[in-house]
């Protein structure tokens, strides 16, 4: 019988705020970390407003010396912060960098959707059209290569166990939840660090802007730019920051006095595999419902046990076939659906982060007996207008609540859910 898992230590930089007590604090009010961004419009982005963590350059400074400080650039600013915040949640020592004792039992699975984008387009690539390749410096490779953010949280903290790196666009942040949760499960690890990172970046947003998946509609309005499953949606918003999960066995946290937040009840991933209207930038409707079925029977859960979604919604026009997916996964009528909210109303797509974010959002809500409102969906989507019900406008107490599903879909048509649950004492 596989091992029960649950969440032991939450982390978190986010657009509308750094550190877990602000940032539910934000979701309680509905707090907007959206803002425009001068340097976007002075390069001709249509979106130039977006999402980036406030002063986490100066928690960084008071958390890392000055020689860890020159080796990151921001997406490994924001992973570590979160890493250091989830592993002290969860009661954990940080170790000095002059201790030789390793955690043979705690591993990583940390993701990010781009990487550091923002260091090659800086650094890398100036520097040798230039002809100045000696002067890049010896951390590059460290910045630049995918894994660099996994590997620099493993340093910090010692970890022994696997240490790696997903990527799955999107779904990315979820998808490590899933993964930690499997490996604790099979008894190959007692914690896993699970979560995802993305770079605050204009090289990173210029291709979406290209695309013209990003809204242009409310510049000069920023924190009603971020609109999903309203009418006047007009694309995402792009993102920056960090969510954190530190996931361990149940046995292991009760032994060590650890405080538990949540049970991570079970999770899956899948893909669409680019058919029945899925393709690189589409989800194959089955396909979501598929994986959010998979992960509430690895859950052993039935679809009407789930009491709120957190979904993927990122104000575009996939955002009313996602809802309608929830319903029939779920077997519920419109008139029924769990209330179900939208994290991206708040900061924005943080892309690989953002599952990772809205998972810390999602396990604080099933902790604490709340969901959070959807913001600027006062015009919800006409397709969608028989959910209006289960859309919170408002700060939704929700005391009884047991059971929350959070799902993430990414290009790619790759789907990824994880079920949490309410922690009891006694188990219950």
């Amino acid at each position: 019988m596989s091992r029960r898992v649950v969440v032991a230590g939450l982390g978190v930089v986010a657009p509308n705020a750094v550190g877990v007590p602000e940032f539910e604090g934000a979701l309680r009010a509905a707090r907007s970390g959206v803002r425009m961004l001068p340097r976007l419009r002075d390069l001709g982005f249509g979106c130039q407003v977006a999402g980036i963590p406030d002063g986490a350059d100066d928690h960084a400074r008071a958390a890392f010396d000055v020689d860890e400080l020159q080796a990151m650039n921001s997406n490994h600013r924001f992973a570590c912060l979160a890493a250091l915040e989830a592993w002290a949640d969860a009661g954990l020592h940080r170790p000095r960098r002059d201790e030789d004792a390793i955690d043979w039992a705690t591993g990583a699975v940390l993701g990010t959707g781009v990487g550091g984008m923002d260091t090659i387009a800086e650094r890398v690539v100036p520097f040798t059209d230039a002809g100045k390749v000696r002067r890049l410096g010896s951390t590059t490779v460290e910045q630049v290569m995918a894994s660099g953010i996994s590997a620099r949280v493993a340093g910090l903290l010692a970890l022994g166990n696997q240490v790696t790196t997903n990527s799955s666009a999107c779904c990315t942040g979820t998808e490590a939840v899933v993964q930690g949760l499997e490996r604790i499960r099979s008894g190959r690890a007692e914690r896993m660090l699970c979560g995802g990172s993305e770079g605050a970046s204009h090289y990173i947003w210029a291709g979406f802007d290209a695309m013209r998946v990003l809204t242009r509609a409310f510049n000069d309005e920023p924190e009603r730019a971020s609109r999903p499953m309203s009418a006047t949606a007009a694309g995402f918003v792009p993102a920056a920051g960090a969510g954190m999960l530190l996931l361990e066995s149940l046995e292991s946290a009760l032994a060590r006095g650890a405080p538990i937040r949540a049970e991570v009840l079970g999770g899956a991933a899948n893909c669409g595999g680019h058919r029945g209207g899925g393709s690189m930038t589409a989800p194959n409707p089955e396909g979501v419902r598929r994986c959010i079925r998979a992960a509430l029977d690895d859950a052993r859960l039935a679809p009407g046990a789930v009491d709120a979604i957190n979904g993927h919604l990122t104000a575009t026009v996939a955002d009313a076939r996602e809802v309608w997916s929830w319903a029939a996964a779920l077997e519920r009528s419109p008139e029924t659906l769990p209330s179900i909210t939208a994290t991206k109303s708040l900061i924005g797509h943080a892309l690989g982060a953002a599952g990772a974010i809205e998972s810390v959002a999602s396990v604080l809500m099933v902790a604490n007996g709340f969901v959070h409102a959807t913001r600027n969906c006062e015009d919800v989507h006409p397709s969608i207008a028989r959910f209006v019900d289960a859309i919170p406008l408002t700060l939704r107490p929700m005391p009884e609540m047991r059971v929350l599903a959070k799902a993430s879909f990414g290009f790619g048509d790759v789907n990824a859910c994880v079920v949490f649950g309410k922690w009891c004492a006694e188990g219950a």
